[in-house]
């Protein structure tokens, strides 16, 4: 623990949501905190997390302007033994009229049939409540631990209802009607029929009286997608955090799948579905999490907890753990969920509170919390992401949570731990900027609000989510009925979002297509919809790839009439593009509400009279958009800072996901050569290290070998994948400490098969996503190089400019003898000459063609472009090689001005062009313009570093002789006029061309003077140009390479973060040398030694400061605050023997902190003999006090100033 970490011991106080049991909290709950606030300047409090409001149902609510911790204070002094939950009254007649109404279904469906197995119907099925519940005075029998005994559960055949000794409402159970009561349900019935057959949808028609209103049900979330690259998003949070704007948290991330919450009305939801396998699951572990946490008192607070949701129309978020819905990185020792995120819809934007808050809520309900670490210094944050760094490729759940506890300014525990949980293989961790007042926000509600007790945790919880679906396997649909009774009806009183109501299977619950166009068409009846319908129009308009899926809305059937109809949409976002274009048209329209994840709505369509109309219009004048977002964080940073999120994940986890698991169909149904190429592609991606790369190809190649030959032609199923993975990693494992740094953790092994949830076919893991996978560039990587394997097909494509001689070089190469040196056919697409959509008509020929090399001759100008052929490359098992014209560029243009001159007299001399874009073009320098724009915004190198990144090689045409002259003055002017014209052009009329507008007579004067000048100055032009057969033969053999496997990546000059090893001084190499130089002149003994040493071939230099392996993780990490800082070392002795030499150092200070190493001799190795390893020159100071080594003073000592780096 760090010197400046305080322990706070938080009080033991009383529940202030309390049971009628005996239960009390735990003594004392222990917080970690680092303050980086001097208690001189700290603030006070103010009014803190106005938000929390709406958390806590007390008898008196809070008044406007009340302090929230002084209203707390004061709602719990009424004495210990009195403090009650008291639910809230409802005083408003909505809410009255919406009782009734929730009555009325509740009470149809308890009397409606529920298809049995047989296909026969089941009159009557009583909700039902699991186990049976002793009374609250009634202890344990004596000897016996107390336990909730159930009795059976759900089967769906013949299966009876547990006893339940609960108070249950009569009036709302549903199996005591009246006449009016089977009445009224058999009109019902009757309606069914219609609504079903779409006859009311198809008969609602829009006119100037219909109008709609939307609202939002359930939403995690906005998925911001950064356009920064992970390494410029680390920078800036760690400058943002350093300057005191904001915090940087960070939270586990679990391996499971979004779970959603709004209530029992409100509904269950997965990632972009709802009535199916996996919200019934959810539901389940959520429900039995509540009878962990408070024992008999459960169904009562299960009960008011979906009240509580549904009066204040709030929506939780879970990360929903299980073993039952198919395979992650590990199987869960237990189902669980854990809580992360939770929304106040209102009737407006949602609100998502924030993290202090969360915790505030869920342990006032006793919800499991998740692990969260805050940091909000400098020297913090850069050490976290130090100690990732160092434990990417090897960390597991124990290592990083006690590293980060180490390096946080507070670590908050989650009340869920995950090595027990879910085990050791750790799938990642999410850091996100929050507000800088967070860590005094979360020390007070800590205090305020201390762990909860689990009173459920000594009894007998009954069958658990395994235990019910081994019990039923013959369908997805009795898996549902029975985890649903399971549950119990105090928790989910009906299942009309899984089973219908009486419509059975006869129906649809699908909604036409027709919904959302009339949705739109329609008046809006509050701000809300009228912000939601915004946001359909855009997406639907722009095209974005996302799907609006509206069902039946099951709970609303009672007030269902032909001019007034109710139903659930889905905001299915397809593709992550989706959201990324989304963001860019917020920043056109900051009006726009964002874009979530797990998007669903309750939608109501109909028709007004004149006075409601009137109403309508007179609400909706009187509001007030509300600027916020939403989002937690939004404290005075711009939306591109406050909204920066970083995951990342570790290799133990992506060697089972992505390697093993994602790689399955590729090596069963494509072979061990391709899986081999799938494996080499995702360890580019990840930037593995050299040694964890071969470490990877040697398990995984084993793999492949044992479980080919295990299953022979019939492939492994993912859903189950690690009941064979988990054995073959343990047994991989025990053979060398190496292979068990690899792996991990093995051994913990969850035999699933008996007890999987039955999904429907052409379902995976969130209803009806693809699977989870990482973006892939075009092209593998293997041992440092780009090897494309023969069975593979190659895209060429040219990111330039027309007159690039793109087409000339194609032709080239097609007629070029033995092509690119095997025996793969090359075809070539000229885009001049295609019509429609030339990438769609590439991605065509490729699939027809999958072995041949395709020549792109079109203009590869953007990253829409390069996305498009990566799709390709991906879909089509193809590599892709991007051929740019080589160019200096600008600090803002990978292109110079001299490349661009060039490209403009080409294009002005050519004749008959298929594109038109010739000397005979009017416009011809406006259109060289336009695509000359189309790159700005990167320089020569971010350009080629993207590519890279992207690809995997680049090919370069040799443009322009290095020993040319100077672009003359004149071509340079009128060069800088017109892109200066074009500036001004743009700003006014866009992408209007440049014959028309107010500039029309501008250009047509610069196109005139344009060709006057390139032609004036041709001969310097024809001078300075590489020869065409020179660049082609150059591309040539770059090409051959690439295809040969004897292309080396260029280096992009990005800092790549990677797996760290040890933390050190670099040392510049010439001073070094020049040192020893000094010394040999100066000291006859050092010049006989370093004679025949080939100290001149030094190649490096280094200070060590602590190597992770000697010294631990957080060691290393606590240097990230010097990291890349200039540090003075001072050089005081030399020591050698006839095995070795050594500097001795002496480190100076960074910004008035000394470096200090871990080290207990801090030394600059020079030289070892063969086969001693570096690390003994440590023994050097000994050795001279034995007589074994020479030492010779430097006095005065040599400064050297070296960087502080990671290595």
């Amino acid at each position: 623990m760090w010197a400046s970490q305080r322990i706070i011991n938080a009080p033991a106080l009383t529940p202030p949501l309390s049971s009628s049991s005996s239960s009390t909290f735990v003594s004392g709950a222990f917080l970690f905190l680092r303050s980086s606030f001097p208690s001189s300047s700290h603030p006070r409090f103010l009014s803190p997390l106005p938000s929390l409001s709406p958390i806590f149902p007390f008898r008196h609510a809070l008044q406007p302007g009340t302090n929230f911790y002084v209203w707390f204070t004061l709602q719990r002094r009424g004495g210990r033994g009195e403090q009650k939950w008291t639910q809230k009254q409802k005083t408003d007649g909505s809410s009255a009229s919406t009782g009734d109404s929730s009555a009325a279904v509740t009470n149809r469906v308890g009397e409606l049939s529920l298809s049995g197995g047989n296909g026969q119907t089941n009159a009557s099925v009583k909700p039902i409540q699991f186990g049976k519940v002793q009374s609250a005075n009634q202890g344990p029998v004596q000897g016996r631990k107390g336990t909730w005994m159930p009795k059976s559960y759900g089967t769906v055949d013949g299966a009876k209802a547990a006893e339940v000794e609960a108070p249950v409402d009569k009036s709302s159970d549903g199996t005591q009607r009246n006449g009016a009561g089977q009445a009224a349900f058999q009109k019902t019935s009757v309606g069914l029929s219609q609504l079903f057959n779409g006859n009311l949808l198809e008969n609602f028609t829009v006119d100037n009286s219909t109008y709609a209103e939307v609202q939002i049900r359930a939403t995690f979330y906005p998925k911001f997608e950064n356009e920064k690259t992970d390494g410029e998003i680390r920078t800036r949070m760690i400058e943002i955090v350093s300057n005191g704007l904001a915090t940087l948290e960070v939270s586990l991330k679990h391996s499971g799948s979004l779970f959603m919450y709004a209530g029992n009305k409100g509904g269950a939801y997965a990632k972009n579905s709802f009535g199916n396998i996996y919200t019934a699951v959810g539901v389940f572990v959520l429900g039995r999490m509540f009878r962990e946490a408070w024992g008999r008192e459960a169904p009562k607070v299960q009960a008011e907890f979906n009240d509580f949701l549904e009066r204040n129309r709030m929506c939780i978020s879970m990360e929903l753990v299980t073993a039952v819905l198919g395979d992650h990185g590990q199987r869960p020792k237990e189902d669980f969920a854990v809580v992360t995120a939770v929304t106040d819809l209102g009737n407006g934007k949602p609100k998502f509170y924030s993290t202090p808050e969360i915790i505030a809520f869920c342990r006032k309900w006793r919800l499991p919390t998740n692990h969260v670490w805050l940091f909000s210094t400098r020297k913090s944050v850069t050490s976290f992401f130090a100690a990732f760094d160092a434990l990417c490729e090897e960390g597991t759940a124990t290592p990083v949570c006690m590293a980060l506890d180490e390096v946080a300014d507070i670590s908050i525990p989650g009340s869920k731990d995950h090595v027990k949980e879910q085990g050791e293989i750790l799938e990642g961790i999410v850091a996100r900027i929050v507000s800088q007042e967070s860590p005094k926000h979360m020390e007070k509600v800590l205090i305020d609000f201390p762990p909860p007790p689990m009173d459920g945790a000594g009894l007998d919880l009954g069958p658990s989510t395994r235990d019910i679906c081994a019990a039923n396997r013959s369908s997805e649909k009795q898996q549902i009925k029975a985890l649903l009774e399971g549950v119990g009806s105090s928790f989910c009183p009906d299942k009309l979002d899984w089973l219908g109501i009486g419509a059975g299977d006869n129906y649809s619950r699908n909604v036409d297509k027709s919904a959302v166009s009339k949705l739109l068409q329609s008046h809006p009846a509050d701000f809300s919809t009228t912000k939601l319908q915004e946001m359909i129009r855009l997406m639907k308009e722009k095209r974005f790839p996302a799907a609006f899926k509206c069902y039946h809305d099951y709970h609303k059937v009672d007030f269902i009439s032909s001019d007034n109809l109710f139903y659930k949409m889905v905001i299915h976002v397809h593709s992550d593009s989706a959201f990324r274009r989304y963001q860019k048209e917020m920043r056109l329209k900051p009006g726009l509400w964002p874009l979530y994840r797990g998007f669903f709505v309750d939608i109501n369509l109909f028709k007004a009279s004149k006075e409601r109309a009137a109403e309508i219009a007179k609400g909706k004048s009187s509001i007030v958009e509300d600027g916020n977002s939403g989002m937690p964080g939004k404290y005075g940073l711009a939306d591109e800072d406050a909204n920066l999120m970083i995951k990342l994940k570790f290799l133990t986890y992506k060697l089972r996901t992505f390697l093993i698991r994602n790689g399955l169909s590729i090596l069963f149904k494509e072979g061990p050569a391709a899986y081999k190429t799938y494996y080499e592609r995702q360890m580019k991606i990840w930037n593995t290290s050299e040694p964890k790369k071969r470490e990877l190809r040697k398990m995984l190649d084993e793999w492949a070998v044992y479980i080919r030959r295990k299953c022979g032609n019939k492939p492994l199923s993912s859903s189950v994948y690690l009941s064979e993975a988990e054995p073959f990693l343990e047994q991989y494992a025990k053979c060398s400490p190496l292979n068990q740094a690899l792996i991990g953790s093995a051994g913990n092994f969850v035999r699933a098969e008996d007890f999987m949830a039955i999904v429907e076919v052409g379902r995976d893991e969130e209803a009806d996503l693809e699977r989870e996978q990482e973006v892939v560039p075009s092209s593998p990587i293997a041992s440092g190089r780009d090897t494309i394997p023969k069975v593979e097909g190659l895209i060429v494509f040219f990111p330039g400019l027309p007159g690039s001689a793109k087409s000339a070089l194609c032709k080239e190469l097609l007629k070029a003898p033995g092509g690119m040196g095997d025996d793969r056919p090359i075809q070539s697409l000229m885009g001049d000459l295609i019509k429609g959509r030339y990438w769609q008509k590439v991605a065509d020929e490729c699939k027809k063609k999958p072995y041949s090399i395709m020549l792109a001759d079109k203009n590869a100008p953007n990253e829409e472009v390069w996305r498009q052929i990566e799709h390709m490359c991906h879909s089509t098992r193809a590599s892709a090689v991007p051929v740019v014209p080589d160019s200096e560029g600008t600090d803002s243009n990978p292109f110079s001005l001299d490349a661009l001159a060039i490209f403009m007299f080409r294009v002005l001399q050519r004749a008959n062009h298929p594109g038109n874009l010739d000397k005979e073009s009017p416009n011809a320098g406006y259109v060289l313009l336009m695509f000359y724009h189309l790159y700005d915004g990167k320089s020569r190198r971010e350009f080629d570093g993207e590519l890279v990144e992207r690809f995997g090689s680049l090919v370069k045409i040799p443009l322009l002789k290095s020993d040319r002259n100077p672009l003359p003055d004149a071509v340079k002017n009128i060069l800088e006029e017109g892109i200066n014209l074009y500036k001004l052009h743009t700003a006014k009329h866009g992408r209007l061309e440049s014959t028309k507008g107010t500039y029309a007579k501008e250009w047509a004067k610069w196109e005139k003077q344009l060709r006057d000048v390139l032609f004036g100055n041709a001969e310097y032009l024809n001078s300075v140009q590489v020869p065409f057969a020179s660049s082609v033969k150059e591309v040539s053999e770059q090409l051959k390479k690439v295809a040969k496997g004897e292309y080396k990546t260029p280096d992009t000059g990005k800092k790549k973060f990677g797996a760290i090893v040890f933390a050190a001084v670099s040392l510049p190499v010439p001073e070094v040398s020049g040192l020893l130089d000094s010394l040999a002149a100066k000291h006859s003994e050092a010049e006989a030694f370093l004679k025949d040493k080939h100290l001149d071939k030094l190649n490096k230099a280094h200070v060590t400061l602590a190597h992770k392996r000697s010294h631990g993780v957080t060691a290393v990490a606590g240097y990230g605050t010097f990291l890349h800082k200039t540090v003075p070392v001072d050089i005081t002795n030399i020591f050698f023997s006839d095995k070795m030499a050594a500097f001795e150092a002496s480190l100076g200070s960074v910004e008035g902190e000394r470096v200090v190493s871990k080290n207990e001799w801090p030394h600059v190795t020079l030289w070892t003999a063969e086969g001693v390893p570096a690390k003994n020159a440590n023994n050097l100071p000994q050795l001279h006090l034995e007589g074994k080594a020479t030492c010779i003073a430097i006095d005065p000592p040599a400064t050297i100033d070296g960087t502080l780096e990671f290595f």
